[in-house]
């Protein structure tokens, strides 16, 4: 999603662009989103307001807002069950987290209020509660907006250079590239192999489930999320660090078993997301050493909003225009967060693993995911099947079978 908007906010400004997809176009993260659109990032404002101050923090809501506008506007021409729905941060035991939450955003001029009963299976201390914003279908919304652009699937990219993409068809040349790949495959620049990481989640799609108005997700990393499509409650959890154990599917199961003994499971399917380590994307130039490439990338579970800041703030940058959210998004910025010490570590006892399997990226061991049957790099989140064929990035050809 993040490089169609791209290219579609390029191509409104006039520019030259092309837009390659190295299988078919949402074939991989963006069709398996439960497309929230929305500035309500889990209880994100009071760690902003902690670690950036208030003005970064006010410009970090004020750059979502602008993008979940865009959303709006661009979704009044297309047919991509675009629907307003309040949105909701609730917590199981913490009232006084919630609380904290709404200081924060009161502190940055932003109006939410908190939700005693959110209607919900299970008990709650309460919810933080957003109102207006939406939810929608994203491969209707994403055929929609890319007829006109200049689009190249089955082209993967298997080496960058200085205004270069080198493909096992050809090499393309370009005076700006965007590296929009979900996790950034260049691994001598930005250092994202260390500010990065991959994380695992699940969801399940219950029929005959009692309809639920609102989309709600649990402040805590292993909580549930919950949101109607249709006639089907999709319900998602048992997430965890890829390449190490995790709730899966299981988890919503005995969940959807005891809450929902009525309903039927009739799909059910998992996403991966790049988490940063101060959950703030990282969208601009690529890093400071390298010109004409910029990055987007670190979505934080919030992929949807955060694509089209993506674009919106890099068309700005490529067209030589300023953007007020530039520093607030800015890969080159600290990284000297706890979670660094945490990847660092994954990726030494990773490496110091005796396995036959390793990832091509870094040359990790990789580890054997039962539910999903895919061999797992618990360093940066690749994946394979069991014969080695390559399922997620940052990984660019086949494991060792």
């Amino acid at each position: 999603m993040a490089g169609i908007l791209c290219a579609y906010q390029l191509s409104r400004r006039g520019v030259n662009c092309i837009l390659v997809e190295a299988d078919r176009l949402c074939g991989g993260i963006t069709k398996n989103t439960t497309a929230k659109v929305t500035v309500q990032h889990g209880l994100v404002y009071q760690k902003l307001e902690k670690r950036f101050g208030q003005e970064r923090t006010q410009m970090y809501l004020k750059a979502n807002q602008a993008a979940l506008d865009e959303y709006c506007r661009i979704c009044q021409a297309i047919d991509c069950d675009w629907q307003e729905q309040d949105t909701y941060v609730y917590s199981l035991t913490d009232r006084k987290k919630l609380e904290k939450e709404l200081e924060s955003l009161g502190r940055i001029g932003y109006r939410a209020d908190f939700q005693e009963k959110p209607p919900l299976p299970i008990p709650t201390a309460g919810a933080v509660r957003f109102p207006n914003q939406a939810q929608f279908h994203p491969l209707k919304f994403a055929a929609g907006i890319v007829p006109g652009l200049k689009l190249y699937e089955g082209t993967r990219v298997r080496e960058l250079a200085p205004r270069t993409a080198i493909t096992a068809h050809g090499t393309i040349t370009a005076e700006k590239i965007i590296v929009a790949t979900h996790f950034p495959m260049l691994n001598k620049h930005g250092s994202y192999f260390l500010k990065l990481y991959q994380h695992r989640s699940y969801v399940t799609a219950l029929q005959n489930a009692p309809a639920l108005s609102g989309m709600y997700v649990d402040e805590a990393d292993k909580g549930m999320s919950f949101r109607s499509y249709q006639n089907l409650l999709l319900v998602g959890g048992g997430g965890h660090r890829t390449g190490k154990p995790g709730g899966s599917w299981t988890e919503l199961e005995r969940f959807a078993t005891v809450h929902y003994p009525g309903a039927q499971i009739v799909f059910r399917w998992a996403a991966q997301d790049c988490m940063t380590l101060d959950s703030v994307p990282y969208i601009g130039r690529y890093s400071d050493s390298t010109t004409g490439l910029y990055v987007a990338t670190g979505f934080n579970k919030w992929g949807m909003t955060s694509s089209m800041v993506s674009a919106m703030l890099l068309a700005d940058l490529v067209t030589g225009q300023h953007s007020p959210y530039e520093e607030v998004f800015s890969p080159s910025r600290s990284i000297l967060r706890p979670q660094l010490a945490v990847n660092a570590f994954e990726a030494v006892s990773s490496l110091l693993t005796i396995s036959k399997k390793r990832c091509p990226h870094m040359s990790c061991a990789l580890k054997w995911n039962p539910q999903e049957h895919s061999w797992d790099c618990p360093c940066h989140g690749s994946r394979f099947t069991a014969d080695g064929r390559l399922l997620d990035n940052p990984a660019t050809g086949p494991c060792q079978k």
